[in-house]
């Protein structure tokens, strides 16, 4: 569990003001000039040492994301942020925007001389269109204190950070589809290799990292890599902003260490389940795209990258979905099917025409039309979108259903019996 002296967000919750003078006060952009005088290389190994792994929902390694960059700097290179945050039970970029903005921008500036970036452009969602006035407003402040711009901090380091809104698309969200719509394009995915550290935005090297990714890296390059390893558990080091919703109390974001239990975080941070822990059905543990797990799971299930895989699902963005006895839990991921469908780009066919049927078939599983073959079918075709598209969005579709028949075929069965018996 966390100590207070370990939180690295403490204005989560906005009980201060998001202006650059209350940051500085509370530790944001001190020692700045000291790290921008490092080597680039002195950075990225304390990142790596660190153990970093992308809080966007993939898990990959930070520092060795960025060693990735070419180091021939005659080139212009890029870091682009991603803060399309459109993952249905996540909501932890939007505060991080809303009440710490400079921990952001600081972590822009830290990160773009690491991997040589001279520019930034962050992409943020359209429906946050406040969230995107307080960031320009917090980035205009840093200008003002020459934090920004030409030779910051006296150091002859050039950075130029800029905002640009999305247009509520849940697919940019995916690095190389955010690259094309920053470019003007539509926002479709692009085929890899070539990778975005060759290239990336207007054919120059280009990292993409999530927001809550960049915002703790000041902190962890002023308190060290050791600092950061004595949190969490081994290859899943440091903490995480974990989104609470569904069937709980209190709905809530909180700060804990990775490998910190699920039933902890539901019962001491949100409250508990409504009805109670016994009451409790299934949780989604990452975000809507990450198969459910059964309660039974959920009494010891450690919130880290490799014990939620080792469970049959994933950590992703670390957004908990709980849902309790009196949701009717076919209905629900239904509903998430019919968002993945609208969500589709149509790039590739298995996921343009596979979101579509699979929709259609929840739709006749939750109006208890569909027979026992059907069912079978539906389980074959999530396996056929699955690893079978340019980007994740196929399996985002396909795993919810994978974790529903997994988990509650019975249930379903049981619909169908039921019905042909009255009958």
């Amino acid at each position: 569990m966390i100590k207070k002296s370990d939180i690295i967000f403490t204005n989560l919750y906005g009980q201060r003001k998001p202006d650059i003078n209350t940051a500085i006060s509370s530790g944001d952009w001190k020692d700045t000039r000291k790290l921008l005088k490092k080597s680039r290389q002195e950075i990225i190994n304390i990142v790596k040492e660190s153990g970093l792994r992308g809080r966007g929902g993939a898990g990959f390694a930070t520092g060795m994301k960025w060693d990735f960059m070419p180091k021939d700097f005659s080139k212009q290179h890029y870091l682009v942020i991603n803060a399309d945050e459109g993952e249905p039970g996540t909501c932890k970029d939007r505060d991080i925007i809303r009440n710490e903005p400079h921990k952001l921008i600081e972590g822009c500036l830290l990160s773009s001389y690491a991997i040589g970036a001279t520019k930034c452009y962050i992409y943020i969602r359209g429906e946050f269109y406040n969230e995107s006035k307080i960031l320009q407003n917090a980035i205009d402040e840093a200008y003002k204190k020459k934090y920004l711009g030409k030779n910051v901090f006296g150091t002859g380091v050039d950075f130029d950070i800029y905002v640009h809104l999305g247009s509520g698309a849940y697919v940019c969200g995916e690095e190389t589809a955010l690259i094309e719509s920053l470019e003007g394009k539509k926002g479709q995915p692009r085929l890899k290799p070539p990778f975005p550290a060759n290239v990336g935005l207007y054919g120059k090297p280009t990292t993409v990292n999530n927001v809550e990714t960049i915002a703790v890296i000041p902190t962890i390059l002023k308190k060290g890599a050791k600092w950061f390893t004595a949190l969490g558990k081994k290859n899943n080091t440091g903490s995480k902003i974990f989104c609470i919703s569904g069937q709980v109390n209190k709905p809530c974001n909180v700060e804990e260490e990775l490998g910190v239990p699920l039933k902890y975080l539901i019962q001491k941070y949100a409250g508990d389940v409504i009805g109670g822990w016994n009451n409790l059905l299934a949780v989604i543990p990452g975000g809507s795209s990450v198969p459910l797990i059964t309660k039974d799971k959920c009494e010891h299930v450690l919130m880290d990258f490799d014990s939620l895989k080792d469970a049959g699902s994933a950590l992703g963005t670390g957004g908990i979905i709980v849902i309790n006895k009196q949701t009717d839990i076919i209905s629900s991921i239904a509903r998430l099917s019919e968002f993945y469908h609208h969500e589709s780009c149509g790039q590739c066919t298995p996921c343009r025409e596979g979101t579509g049927w699979i929709m259609r078939m929840m739709k006749k599983v939750v109006e208890n039309r569909c027979t026992f073959e059907e069912i079978e079918l539906l389980e074959e075709v999530t396996k056929q979108i699955e690893g079978h598209t340019i980007c994740a969005l196929g399996d985002a579709a396909a795993w919810p259903i994978q974790g529903l028949l997994k988990n509650f075929k019975q249930q379903i069965i049981n619909r169908i019996e039921k019905k042909k018996n009255v009958a």
